[in-house]
C-alpha cells in the first residue's frame, strides 16, 4: 500500500507517510478511512509524501474533488489542521490546489499547509520534534 499511517493520540494527531506511486484510490480511500475513524475527530494530520516516486491521478480536478468530500465531512468532524509536506514539483503543486480548494469551500474547517520541509510542516502544527514516519506493511 502506497499509504501508511498511524495515530498517535497522545499528540491528537494521525501520521501519514506516502511510498511509490500514489493513485486516485489510494487517496480518496485514505481519506474516507481517516474520516470514518471516531476516534480521530478534531486531529491534525501530518501528510509527508517525500518518499513517492510519482502521483497517477485520472485528472487534476480529482484534486478538487478530494478537496470538497473531505470539506463536506468538516461538518461533523469539526476543525484540524494538515500539513503536506510536499518537496517533489508535482506534489508541493498538487497539494497547493488541494489547499486552496479546502480554502475556497465554505464547508471546510479545516486549515491546509503545504511545506517543501518537515521542519516548516512540524512549525505549522506547533510540534518540537518529528513523529517517527509510518512505513508501508
Amino acid at each position: 500500500m502506497p499509504l501508511a499511517y498511524r495515530v498517535d493520540h497522545e499528540k491528537r494527531l494521525v501520521v501519514t507517510a506516502g511510498y511509490g506511486t500514489l493513485t486516485d484510490d489510494d487517496v480518496f480511500g485514505h481519506e474516507r478511512e481517516i474520516s470514518a475513524r471516531a476516534d480521530t475527530i478534531g486531529y491534525d494530520e501530518l501528510f509527508d509524501v517525500s518518499h513517492i516516486t510519482g502521483i497517477a491521478l485520472p485528472s487534476p480536478e480529482r484534486v478538487h474533488d478530494l478537496a470538497a468530500e473531505a470539506a463536506a465531512r468538516d461538518e461533523s468532524r469539526g476543525s484540524s489542521r494538515i500539513a503536506i509536506v510536499a518537496p517533489g514539483d508535482v506534489a508541493y503543486g498538487l497539494g497547493r490546489m488541494f489547499q486552496t480548494r479546502r480554502e475556497l469551500d465554505r464547508r471546510s474547517k479545516t486549515t491546509v499547509g503545504v511545506f517543501r520541509t518537515m521542519a516548516e510542516a512540524l512549525t505549522f502544527l506547533e510540534l518540537d520534534t518529528a513523529p517517527t514516519l509510518p512505513t508501508p506493511d
